[in-house]
């Protein structure tokens, strides 16, 4: 059964994320300094506008041309050049290491959490707390679940929390991440 994910808030971009792991790591990589639904409708913006997600015609992509495409209105992200590059980073490290096969991420040699979390944390633009979430929406939303996955992704592995984009199964949850998230912000300012 596949999975019906509600992160962009826009069924024609949750199903792109729900098809193509791609989108779904750029959406991620994406989730920063945004809406978290801005920032997974990104990876249909790419879509839409270059015919297809390819991980290797994104990564051998002429960058400006590319950080042209990123930007064009609506853009993928408040600062689509820089992200733009980092799109294009990830990819040719897909490329690279992954032969651009994405779910080799956490399918290559039937891996542990732990290495999963490796792998995560080694892409670029992925630091550890991305990588956890990213985790936790794995093994959350997606049945990906590598032995010991809720450990490895700390407290976003928690079941029944409301802490990030692994948590967002629609509209409801969303709103849930988000005052949970205002509320970790007004305990760091006090």
């Amino acid at each position: 059964m596949t999975p019906k994910l509600c992160i962009a808030q826009n069924p024609e971009a949750d199903a792109l994320l729900e098809e193509s792991p791609l989108a779904l790591l750029i959406g991620m990589l994406l989730d920063q300094q945004i809406p978290m639904e801005v920032a997974f409708n990104g990876p249909k913006k790419l879509h839409d506008r270059l015919g297809k997600l390819d991980v290797r015609e994104i990564a051998e992509y002429d960058p400006e041309a590319f950080a042209t495409i990123a930007t064009t209105p609506p853009a993928i992200h408040r600062y689509g050049g820089s992200m733009a590059k980092r799109v294009q980073a990830l990819c040719q490290y897909l490329v690279e290491h992954y032969d651009g096969d994405v779910a080799q991420i956490w399918t290559k040699d039937k891996p542990t959490a732990e290495v999963v979390l490796k792998r995560l944390k080694d892409l670029p633009g992925y630091g550890e707390q991305k990588a956890k979430i990213f985790l936790a929406l794995l093994g959350k939303q997606l049945g990906v679940t590598p032995y010991g996955w809720r450990k490895a992704a700390g407290d976003y592995g928690t079941k029944g929390s409301k802490r990030s984009v692994a948590d967002v199964v629609d509209a409801g949850s969303l709103a849930e991440v988000r005052a949970f998230k205002k509320a970790m912000k007004a305990a760091a300012k006090a």
